[in-house]
């Protein structure tokens, strides 16, 4: 049954809402990678800060944070976190003390040859053609662009 005032007949169930449709896909994402990552003793967001070193080491925590769309505030103890493992180290930057600056230890180096396995694992585990991944990835893109734009109100 559509509900009055939602676009395209939709209803207010959540198997009818895109949000929903996300959400759970975010959900099932995690849980693929979740036995692939604990192989190489790393949390999905630990990989995303490690993904981003091994791209290119000695950023600061605030390009860390703009990179991966995540507040100084959640990432800080993060990397504190990574750091007592032993995958990188933390310091001030010697022309701006404001600044700290993350790179990796010879063992965060290392764990890159280990998690190599992971995307393509990961990427079978969609069940998408190249196409279909390129398609999505430049959809999700979008609206992540998006929503990050948008001024949501509470009027229609």
């Amino acid at each position: 049954m559509a509900d009055d005032n939602l676009p395209g007949g939709m209803s207010l169930r959540p198997e009818s809402m895109l949000c929903f449709d996300i959400y759970a896909t975010h959900h099932a994402i995690g849980q693929a990678y979740q036995p692939l990552l604990s192989e190489v003793g790393l949390t999905y967001p630990q990989y995303l800060v490690m993904i981003v070193l091994w791209d290119r080491d000695g950023q600061s925590v605030g390009d860390l944070g703009a990179r991966l769309d995540l507040a100084s505030s959640t990432l800080t103890p993060l990397i504190k976190r990574m750091e007592s493992q032993g995958l990188l180290e933390r310091k001030r930057d010697s022309s701006d003390e404001r600044k700290v600056r993350v790179t990796l230890t010879n063992a965060g180096r290392e764990l890159k040859q280990k998690a190599s396995h992971v995307p393509a694992c990961v990427a079978r585990a969609f069940g998408l053609s190249m196409e279909e991944f390129v398609q999505l990835h430049g959809m999700l893109g979008k609206l992540r662009a998006s929503l990050r734009n948008a001024r949501v109100t509470g009027t229609a």
